[in-house]
């Protein structure tokens, strides 16, 4: 009886190794993720032609998981009062409350804040890349 060459056992080892899976997110990157999620959905309610006019009255929603003003940010868009019925608005306001509450309380140790500038959470400075000079 002949025994099975090198490949059939190696493919039957590799066929039984369970696939790695993806690392859980941490803290860091779930605050990261949700701040960059609510502001990208802020702007396009933003950027469409909004069917409810007090979309317009909203406190504006830019947000820097290092700037120490953006817990007061989010407090203020969760208590707006304004479009309080409009659907959209409502799902902003509970991601946002989601993040305020993971940043000040499960996430509190892992966050340092770098800016304590609430005027650049109103005027975000434009992202430039410049290209170095042998690639001009």
């Amino acid at each position: 009886m002949r025994t099975p060459g090198p490949l059939p056992v190696l493919l039957l080892l590799l066929a039984g190794v369970p696939s790695a899976r993806p690392t859980p997110p941490t803290c860091y990157s779930r605050m990261r993720a949700l701040s960059q999620e609510i502001t990208r959905d802020f702007q396009l309610l933003q950027g469409s032609e909004p069917s409810e006019p007090c979309v317009r009255y909203l406190p504006r929603l830019y947000l820097d998981i290092h700037n120490y003003c953006v817990l007061d940010k989010l407090q203020d868009f969760v208590a707006s009062p304004q479009c309080w019925k409009v659907a959209q608005v409502d799902s902003l306001k509970d991601k946002a409350r989601k993040l305020y509450t993971i940043m000040n309380s499960f996430c509190r140790r892992d966050l340092v804040f770098l800016l304590d500038d609430c005027n650049a959470l109103e005027y975000p400075i434009p992202v430039t890349t410049v290209l170095p000079d042998h690639q001009r």
